[in-house]
């Protein structure tokens, strides 16, 4: 009789482990569509064996059910979907997103982030996402905090120097300038022309015209003038020249550039810092160890400037932010530059499986997983980031249908056990009528 009521408690059991079973299956398929969502499985173990009493053959031990020995989550990667939102960021790898919240430090695979009022990058729930912070050179450091991605702005750089490539016509006339002064309003003073567009310490721009004037066989001058308006004690409508003599190049006949004399050009802006100076890049002389055809060259064809391009720039708002692998967020500015914001911080564990769930799909550090190892992504065993996408739930809803109707069954079969050891014990009691 006591063997029918340890089949019952065998019995009643398996109903407890496969009701357990059924409520991780039942969350897994509920949350098969929650961004960054790790599935979980039920481990089950025999419970404590009861030995019998016997000799030779006779003796051994009957179990005494099972157990929930553990509810093991499963790490594995989910697959990546792009969304074209510059916020969203999904890890390809190990690794979670650090983040801090009123209740401390957590851990998330959900990148579903966006941007709060105060231009910080924070989860939908409002807990900011931590990384490393860029200076305003946009150097990145090692301070650890938020990472602020709107409401910046980046600040004028003043021009320091203009690069040059083109060619000067070998064939054009010579020009005398003790007979034929140079004259910026007066076409025949001078062999060609071309401008650019230079920036002062406030970010106004200055157009720069550059007029060439062939001296000689092989020779040239070049004389950089501006608007007296643009600088100081300077006449508007008249040109300024900005260098005490002309920049001089000689060229081999070849049409290599040889030397270059006097490529500096000093401004004093309105209101800006003055004596800014600017270098005329030309090209690379032979003189300097160059090849003589990275900029300015000399050969019969029609005198024409072919790339123009200088360092500085006017003040610019931020336009859009693109997520670098290694986590670095690059904002692109309404001026051009392309300056780092911050880097996205990653953090690995020993044992990440081990992790504690506390909602929202949030994990927090435990006794058993070790401390977060946090670092830039794509170092340390760390996986990259990829911006623009999302990474989709690791449940395989066929895997947990199937998984579902063996527990289903498995629950059905320890009822039966329940079931059948009662009605033994029923016809055990009949026995006395």
């Amino acid at each position: 009789m006591a063997s029918l009521f340890t089949s019952m408690f065998n019995g009643l059991s398996g109903l407890r482990a496969n009701s357990v079973d059924l409520s991780v299956i039942g969350d897994n398929i509920a949350n098969s569509n929650t961004i960054g969502f790790k599935g979980s499985r039920v481990a089950f173990e025999d419970a404590l064996g009861e030995s019998l009493i016997g000799s030779g053959a006779n003796g051994g031990q009957v179990g005494l059910g099972v157990n929930v020995q553990a509810v093991q989550r499963i790490l594995t990667q989910g697959s990546l979907a792009n969304t074209g939102v510059a916020t969203d960021l999904a890890l390809q790898g190990d690794g979670f997103f650090v983040l801090q919240g009123p209740d401390g430090q957590s851990f998330t695979r959900n990148g579903q982030f966006t941007v709060d009022q105060d231009g910080r990058l924070v989860t939908l729930s409002g807990d900011r996402v931590q990384g490393f912070q860029a200076d305003a050179t946009g150097q990145v450091g090692s301070s650890f905090g938020d990472i602020v991605v709107s409401n910046i702005s980046s600040p004028p750089v003043a021009t320091s120097a203009v690069a040059i490539q083109g060619n000067l016509d070998s064939t054009s006339a010579v020009i005398d300038p003790a007979v034929t002064p140079f004259d910026s309003t007066d076409p025949s003073t001078f062999t060609f022309q071309n401008s650019t567009t230079v920036f002062d310490s406030l970010g106004n721009p200055i157009e720069v015209q550059l007029f060439y004037i062939k001296t000689g066989d092989n020779t040239w001058d070049v004389r950089a003038v501006t608007d007296g308006g643009n600088v100081t004690g300077g006449t508007p409508g008249t040109p300024t020249e900005l260098t005490a003599a002309p920049i001089q190049l000689t060229f081999t006949t070849d049409g290599k550039l040889d030397t270059v004399t006097g490529n500096t050009l000093t401004l004093n802006p309105l209101g800006a810092t003055q004596g800014q100076s600017v270098t005329l890049n030309l090209g690379d002389p032979l003189t300097g160890g160059g090849t003589g055809l990275a900029g300015l060259t000399q050969f019969a064809a029609p005198s024409a400037v072919s790339f123009v391009s200088q360092d500085g720039s006017a003040a610019g708002d931020l336009a859009s932010v693109r997520i670098e692998p290694d986590g670095t967020i690059t904002g692109v500015f309404t001026n051009g530059v392309s300056q780092a914001l911050g880097q996205i911080a990653v953090a690995t564990f020993n044992a990440a499986d081990q992790l504690e769930r506390q909602g929202g799909n949030e994990f927090v550090v435990t006794g058993t997983s070790g401390q977060p190892n946090i670092g830039e992504a794509g170092t340390g065993g760390r996986g990259f980031v990829v911006g623009g996408a999302l990474e989709q739930s690791n449940v395989d809803v066929g895997d947990e249908l199937v998984r579902m109707i063996i527990a289903q069954r498995s629950f059905q079969a320890n009822s039966k056990i329940v079931s059948t050891a009662d009605t033994l014990l029923g016809e055990l009691i009949n026995l006395k009528r």
